[in-house]
C-alpha cells in the first residue's frame, strides 16, 4: 500500500503510479488552461474529478462546463483543452488508465509505461 497527500499547487504534477494506473494533480490559475484543441493521450483514457473551482473542458470540439464535484471521462484519443473561467484555482485529481506521463510530467509514447 501507498500513501500520499496531494498538494494542488499551480500546474500538473504526477502524485503516484502503478504499471496499470496513475493519479495526477493539476491546479490552473484563473485564465489560464491545459492542453489545447489537439491535445490527446493516444494510449490512455482520463478521468477528471473537480476537486475545486469552475472551468470549461473542450472534448472533441464540444464544450462541457466543469465545477466542485463534477467527473469527465476523457477517452483515450479525444482532443481535449481544461479551461480556468472561474476567479480562483481549477483544482482537479486526474486519474490515466495505463499511465500517461513520466514522473517528472513529460507524456509517455503510446503503449510505454514509466
Amino acid at each position: 500500500m501507498r500513501c500520499r497527500r496531494l498538494r494542488f499547487a499551480r500546474g500538473f504534477r504526477v502524485a503516484m503510479s502503478n504499471r496499470r494506473s496513475q493519479a495526477a494533480a493539476m491546479a490552473i490559475a484563473p485564465g489560464g488552461s491545459e492542453g489545447d484543441p489537439d491535445n490527446r493521450h493516444a494510449g490512455a483514457d482520463q478521468w477528471l474529478f473537480v476537486v475545486a473551482g469552475s472551468g470549461v473542458a473542450w472534448v472533441n470540439g464540444r464544450r462541457r462546463p466543469l465545477r466542485a464535484g463534477m467527473l469527465l471521462l476523457i477517452e483515450q484519443g479525444d482532443r481535449h483543452e481544461i479551461r480556468n473561467t472561474g476567479r480562483a484555482l481549477l483544482r482537479t485529481l486526474n486519474f490515466y488508465t495505463p499511465p500517461a506521463y513520466r514522473a517528472d510530467g513529460t507524456e509517455l509514447p503510446r503503449g510505454r509505461r514509466s
